[in-house]
């Protein structure tokens, strides 16, 4: 893992002004915070500079990738703190650039992450960027959910599948409907708006108990988040 040394001091004093990302990874359950906050410094130049060159996100600035992405990802610790401790597999739906499957698997160790997007070039800079920050609990796989969850190999492997601004839950449900174990659960990224919007389409769905976390504004003005939950009942 990338140490505090490893970075420029320029870029180390380059921080958000008046947010103290460390602390709310503490808060987040992260045991090693600085040294965590450290290596998201690491994960952000890497993603800026592999940018120039393969065009990944539009959220390169150190305010858009820590409110918009960094933190965004780590919230679901907050509400579900068993993710700090506890060994679960994760799979992470259209992992896109690597958030939340890249923060969480920097975050928690003992997580194993299966990071899954269908656009190659997404999943080659995933991979890179683990290899960059020493993560060997994180496994990215170019695919499409619709067609692993076909396969044996995948399927009651998952004690969590997420994803984060994907599409809407019932269509990242049934594409990765079997991924689940027997008392696994989905746990979705979602504003209010979303979620109200798919509660009707959720609630037609039969072997599925679906419920909402309270809603919560996240840090930097970056939008109001909720968890949009689905178990077996």
């Amino acid at each position: 893992m990338f140490l505090l040394k490893n970075l420029p001091k320029k870029k180390l004093k380059k921080m958000i002004d008046g947010f103290d990302f460390a602390a709310y990874a503490g808060e987040c359950g992260v045991a090693e915070p600085l040294k965590f906050r450290n290596n998201c410094e690491v994960l952000r130049l890497f993603l800026e500079e592999y940018n120039q060159h393969v065009n990944l996100t539009r959220l390169t600035s150190p305010e858009d990738f820590y409110f918009k992405h960094a933190v965004d990802s780590l919230s679901i610790a907050r509400i579900f703190p068993e993710l700090t401790a506890a060994k679960l597999s994760v799979a992470d739906i259209g992992c896109g650039a690597g958030f939340p499957s890249l923060i969480l698997a920097m975050a928690f160790p003992q997580l194993q992450i299966t990071a899954i997007d269908s656009i190659g070039k997404k999943i080659t800079f995933v991979k890179a960027a683990a290899e960059k920050l020493g993560l060997t609990n994180l496994t990215a796989i170019h695919g499409r959910s619709i067609e692993m969850n076909c396969k044996k190999e995948y399927q009651n492997r998952f004690d969590i599948v997420t994803a984060r601004a994907v599409a809407p839950s019932p269509k990242i449900y049934h594409e990765a409907k079997c991924f689940i174990k027997k008392d696994g659960r989905f746990i979705f990224y979602k504003t209010p708006q979303q979620a109200a919007e798919e509660a009707p389409l959720l609630a037609n769905i039969k072997g599925i108990s679906w419920s909402n976390t309270s809603s919560f504004e996240l840090p930097g003005n970056a939008g109001e988040r909720l968890f949009t939950v689905g178990k077996k009942p």
